[in-house]
Order: C-alpha cells, then sequence, then structure tokens
C-alpha cells in the first residue's frame, strides 16, 4: 500500500504506509492548526499587497483559509490521518474547497519557514499562559503572608532550625521565586517574538516579499534576520523548555514544604479536603496529592530540556527533520508546568494555617541562639567570642534538657558575667522576628516592604501578558476582517 503524499514529482512510488506512520506528526502537530490558518492568512495577504499571486487567486484562497478557521473554532475541522501533518491537511482541505487556487498558496515559502512560524505563535500563547497561571499563585502566596504578618515558625537551613520566621516572610519568598521564574518567559517571549516566514527553505526566495509586512500582520516584533537561522534553530523552543523547568523546580520546592507541614509531626498547616485524597485502606488518611503528583510531575518537565538539548546538540545547518521532534517535549513541559502551577495556586489559597502549632514549633531547637550572641555583642563582646559562649551554653542546655529560655539570670553568668535581666526580652522568640527589621529581613515591617514590592511586580507582568496579549489577538481580528 502507498500512502498519500503532496508532493509526488520526484518519485516514481508513493509513500509506504509504514513511512507514513513513521515519519506522521499529526498527533502532535495539529494543535498549531489555527496559527497555520492565521500565518497563511497573513502570507497570502503579502502575496496579493506584492503582486506575486493574482488579487482573485489571493481573495479566493483567503476567504477559504476564514472558513477553515472557522471550522477549526468550531470544532468541525476534520482531520485526514492518511496525510503527514496539519500543514498538508489545512492545504489539501483548503485546494479542495477553492481549486486550483490553493495551490499557489505556498508561493514564496518553504514548509520549514511555515512550521517554524506555527510554532513560534503557538510559544507565544504557551508563554503567556504560563505566566498568567504562576501569577495565580504568587497572588495565592501573597494572600496568605497578608493574613500571616505576625505569625511566627521556624525558619531551617539543612532542615534544621535556624533562626525564627514569619509565616509571611517565608510565603513571600516562594513568591519572588517564581516571580523570577514569570519574568524568564517574558524575556523569552521577546526573544522569540521574530517572524520567520519568509526565509523559505533556508536561502530566501526569488520573489519580491515584503517580509516586515508579514512579520507586523502576525503580531511579531520584527523578522528574523538570517534565512538560514530562521529555519534551523530551536534555540527559543529550548529556552521556554528550560523556562517550564525551573518553574517546575521552584513548584517542587514549595511542595515539598507544603508535604512536610501537613504531616502530623509538624501539624503546621491542613490542605483543603478538595486538593487532597484518602486510603484504599485507612480511612484516617489525607494525602497531600497534588502537591505529591506537582513534585512528581517535575521529572518529566526537566527531561524536556535534555531532550531538545540532545536533539538539536549535533545538528548542522540548516534544516533537518530531527526538528520535527521538537514540539512533544515543549509542549507537554509547558502544559505540565502550568496545569501545576494552577492547580497549586488552589492548594495554596485553602490552606488552613495552624499558628499555635508553628509557634510552639519554635520551643524546640535553640532557635534563639543566634539572638544571644547578638546580645553579646551589644555588650561589647567580639562576635566570633559570643559565639563560642553561646555554643557554650546551648551544650549546657542539651545536657540538662532546658531551653534558653529556661535559664536563670544566675546560669546565664556562669557562661558570661556580661548578661543581665535584658536578655530575657533579647532573646523571646516574637522579639527575635521583630529586630530583624533590615531590608528583606523577616520583622511585619520588612514583609509589609515585601509584600508592596511583590504586588507590584505582578501587576507589572499582568500589564505586560495583557498588551502582548491584546496585540496578537487585535492582528487575528484584522486579518478576519481584511
Amino acid at each position: 500500500m502507498a500512502g498519500k503524499a503532496l508532493w509526488s514529482g520526484r518519485f516514481a512510488a508513493g509513500m509506504d504506509d509504514s513511512t507514513l506512520k513513521f515519519t506522521s506528526s499529526l498527533d502532535v502537530d495539529a494543535a498549531l492548526a489555527f496559527y497555520d490558518v492565521m500565518g497563511s492568512l497573513a502570507h497570502v495577504r503579502m502575496l496579493k499587497t506584492c503582486a506575486v499571486i493574482p488579487a482573485a487567486d489571493a481573495d479566493l484562497i483567503a476567504k477559504g483559509l476564514r472558513s477553515l478557521a472557522k471550522q477549526l473554532r468550531d470544532g468541525t475541522f476534520e482531520m485526514d490521518e492518511t496525510l503527514e501533518d496539519i500543514h498538508t491537511n489545512i492545504e489539501v482541505k483548503l485546494t479542495a474547497m477553492i481549486g486550483p487556487a490553493g495551490g499557489k498558496l505556498h508561493t514564496g515559502r518553504s514548509r520549514n519557514d511555515q512550521v517554524a512560524t506555527d510554532f513560534k505563535m503557538y510559544l507565544r500563547d504557551a508563554a503567556l499562559n504560563a505566566v498568567e497561571a504562576i501569577d495565580r499563585l504568587i497572588a495565592a502566596l501573597q494572600n496568605v503572608a497578608k493574613t500571616n504578618r505576625d505569625t511566627i515558625l521556624p525558619g531551617y537551613t539543612h532542615m534544621q532550625h535556624a533562626q525564627p520566621v514569619t509565616l509571611a516572610q517565608h510565603m513571600l519568598a516562594h513568591a519572588f521565586r517564581l516571580g523570577r521564574d514569570a519574568d524568564r518567559f517574558l524575556d523569552a517571549y521577546e526573544r522569540l517574538n521574530k517572524c520567520p516566514l519568509g526565509a523559505a527553505a533556508l536561502a530566501g526566495t526569488t520573489y519580491h516579499i515584503d517580509r516586515k509586512m508579514t512579520s507586523d500582520l502576525l503580531g511579531f516584533r520584527d523578522p528574523t534576520e538570517n534565512s538560514m537561522d530562521s529555519v534551523a534553530s530551536r534555540d527559543y523552543a529550548t529556552e521556554l523548555a528550560f523556562d517550564a523547568a525551573m518553574t517546575a523546580v521552584s513548584l517542587s520546592s514549595l511542595c515539598e514544604e507544603l508535604i512536610l507541614w501537613s504531616s502530623q509531626e509538624f501539624r503546621f498547616i491542613e490542605m483543603d479536603d478538595r486538593y487532597s485524597t484518602g486510603s484504599s485502606i485507612m480511612p484516617q488518611k489525607k494525602n497531600p496529592d497534588i502537591a505529591e503528583l506537582t513534585r512528581g510531575k517535575t521529572g518529566g518537565v526537566i527531561g524536556a530540556v535534555v531532550s531538545m538539548l540532545v536533539m538539536t546538540k549535533g545538528l548542522p545547518l540548516s534544516y533537518n527533520r530531527d526538528l520535527q521532534e521538537d514540539k512533544r517535549p515543549v509542549m507537554d513541559a509547558l502544559t505540565t508546568m502550568t496545569d501545576c502551577a494552577n492547580m497549586m495556586a488552589k492548594v495554596v489559597s485553602t490552606i488552613k494555617v495552624d499558628e499555635s502549632h508553628m509557634f510552639e514549633a519554635t520551643n524546640a531547637g535553640f532557635i534563639n541562639a543566634t539572638d544571644l550572641a547578638d546580645y553579646l555583642v551589644t555588650k561589647g563582646v567580639p562576635f566570633r567570642e559570643a559565639h563560642g559562649i553561646v555554643g557554650e551554653t546551648v551544650r549546657f542546655c542539651i545536657a540538662n534538657k532546658v531551653t534558653l529560655d529556661s535559664l536563670t539570670l544566675d546560669q546565664f553568668r556562669k557562661f558570661s558575667p556580661l548578661i543581665d535581666e535584658d536578655v530575657f526580652t533579647a532573646i523571646a522568640v516574637k522579639n527575635c522576628v521583630d529586630r530583624r527589621d533590615s531590608y528583606g529581613g523577616t520583622s511585619p515591617a520588612s514583609t509589609d516592604v515585601e509584600l508592596t514590592l511583590s504586588l507590584s511586580d505582578l501587576v507589572r507582568r499582568e500589564e505586560d501578558v495583557r498588551v502582548k496579549d491584546q496585540l496578537v489577538k487585535g492582528c487575528w481580528e484584522k486579518l478576519f476582517r481584511e
């Protein structure tokens, strides 16, 4: 059996069905269908304006393309599985609909620049969707911070009690990290937002086309500068895969903490029933499955970066068929990461915080030891000497199974005669937190500033996404009207 092929002039025999099956990308690139139609609409309008094809043919092609776009929006577009990709599907259906004029659509372009353009348009939308999802989670973290500016819990290094912090600062730490992740997507958007259409197979075209016009019609910033680079490079896709992986790592870190915090050993938070599951045999269980699945899905997202780097590491210029395999890993990574961020926004926005258990936990682990050392420094003791004095004091407390707060003044003075009654004020946990009012610190006064900055970043990104989205949608509407 020989499969269908749109181009058969060079070959005496048709494509074998096994070859068609092996080379087909329809299951993946069907997601590019709408973008393919829009790219073709812009291309044919440019061909008409530049008088590359007759105006009547261009108008007929545009009418057919708009009809296909409507079918795609309505869900009535039927794929022909015997054709190798979505681009061929659209061209075949267009020609069947309007006749031989449909064959003129491909004038001045190649499948190479066509696919690169479609993929870039898809990735622009995917990048903005990712930013919106991340920002939903950031907004949820900000809301927890707003209502917990005075909630105190242990801060950890090496998963050991380090110093007391506020829950507001802890949530904002995740918010700022995720904010950088969102900004990376917006930065990548700017780099990918150049249009390859018109680069043709690799060397440009002999037709007198206007690539700037096509770029403008599709909402790109500029045309790509080099036709070989236009069809051969996928750094923009790899960059977005990395951005997704970096965000997934941030999400996984947050999930790990929430999983620990919801355990019986911590009891810092309780997750909402709607975002938890039970056990098949243990009725008492309430499992943090959303957070666990998000943590687990991180591996697949990271794998997409590896796939892209390995796929492209040895490719000579210009286009190679290997690049057909670029879409699945990047699309899957972006979809997975965006879904995870959206779900974690729901988880975070519905957690119940147990303030008493958080504060109770600060009684263990000598979490105010650094403040005792800082107290001695205010009495004129060099910090390194103060560090040693406090270390001896802690060793005494461990041996006698007591806390720093429970020592008497006489016991404190055995370690340093400079210690006075004011030491008890200095090492009170709430005071330890309130005194850390340096820029970026954990005091409520400092976290109020941090929250304002985080909210400002959120507004900036929301506006950036809105402007970018409206620009592209405005181009779509103009192409449909004209």
